[in-house]
């Protein structure tokens, strides 16, 4: 979510057991679980590494919550009575303050955060995990072709469609949140690709 671990980063099993003062067997139930939701590949022979997507997955990362997530925040625009807005609200003053410290990596994690608190508030567990999934591999897709700062989710966005929510403004939210999908989308740059860092541990415990 922090983008600090590059795709087709290397993890060793020693490295990460030694890292983490745990045995070999629960390293290895991690990385099981994590290639199960698509966020490391385990290749034959030569270990785990973090995934790399393609620029056709990409397409379809995005394509997905294009999908899920404007008719999500309509729905939750036509019926904001019934959620906990405070959540939302509260997320987005950590958004504002890690701003203001300009802490790049809290930035980046709580931004992803905001569209997984906005499929909590739907109250669909189902929902709720395929948007964790599916922001979680975006963060992926920025890491790796994300060279601009319009990869990331601009600052005052988020705070626009959660306004719209709290105003009833079904309308105006899913069409904010489309425009921010499109944003973050067209601030990828499909040619250029992240290096990879070579000091995984100082990564890891940082």
């Amino acid at each position: 979510m922090e983008q600090r671990l590059a795709p087709n980063t290397k993890l060793s099993e020693s490295l990460l057991c030694k890292t983490f003062g745990v045995g070999r067997m629960r390293i290895r139930r991690a990385l099981l679980l994590l290639s199960s939701q698509g966020l490391i590949e385990l290749q034959s022979n030569r270990g785990a590494y973090v995934a790399c997507p393609s620029k056709s997955d990409a397409n379809d990362v995005f394509a997905a919550r294009m999908l899920i997530e404007p008719p999500l925040v309509r729905n939750l625009a036509q019926n904001p009575d019934v959620i906990d807005l405070r959540v939302l609200v509260d997320h987005i003053e950590l958004e504002d303050a890690a701003r203001e410290q300009n802490e790049r990596t809290e930035i980046i994690r709580l931004s992803g955060e905001f569209h997984t608190k906005l499929a909590q508030a739907s109250g669909n567990k189902f929902i709720f995990r395929m948007m964790r999934e599916l922001v979680t591999r975006t963060s992926l897709i920025v890491g790796l072709f994300g060279s601009s700062e319009d990869a990331s989710c601009p600052d005052h966005e988020h705070g626009d469609i959660l306004q719209a929510i709290q105003t009833k403004q079904p309308q105006k939210a899913e069409k904010l949140l489309i425009s921010h999908l499109h944003h973050i989308q067209s601030g990828l740059d499909m040619k250029s690709r992240t290096e990879i860092p070579e000091d995984l541990e100082a990564i890891l415990l940082t």
